[in-house]
């Protein structure tokens, strides 16, 4: 089963006070290998990274699942995504942080993202 998402919506804070910029992953994808795709940010894959790219709206994925039950959930309706990062450059601080600069660790489907607008759209 394939499915297609954002793990991160730009200018958006997250439930933590997080806000990721346009081009926090620009410099992370350009030396990206394969970043793993994961359950709920660990384990063992549990499928395959096909496409990650920043568009306007945040970190774009297309992605293949080969676990079985984890591709169940995701037919019966989970659409949440997230993703692992160590921060390279902020700004700010108190309620809010700017995240201008990440290093990408891996990206998970989750039941309750961090980020509400990190979602799955669409899923063949």
């Amino acid at each position: 089963m394939r499915f297609a998402g954002y793990a991160a919506v730009f200018d958006w804070p997250d439930k933590g006070g997080d806000v990721v910029r346009a081009g926090a992953f620009r410099r992370a994808l350009e030396r990206a290998g394969d970043v793993p795709l994961l359950w709920q940010h660990k384990g063992a894959p549990v499928g395959r990274i096909e496409h990650l790219a920043e568009d306007k709206r945040g970190l774009r994925v297309i992605a293949r699942i080969a676990d079985a039950r984890i591709g169940e959930l995701v037919r019966r309706g989970l659409r949440g995504l997230s993703f692992g990062y160590r921060v390279r450059e902020a700004r700010g601080g108190g309620p809010l942080r700017e995240l201008m600069e990440l290093d990408l660790v891996e990206v998970s489907l989750v039941a309750r993202p961090m980020q509400p607008r990190a979602k799955v759209h669409a899923v063949e």
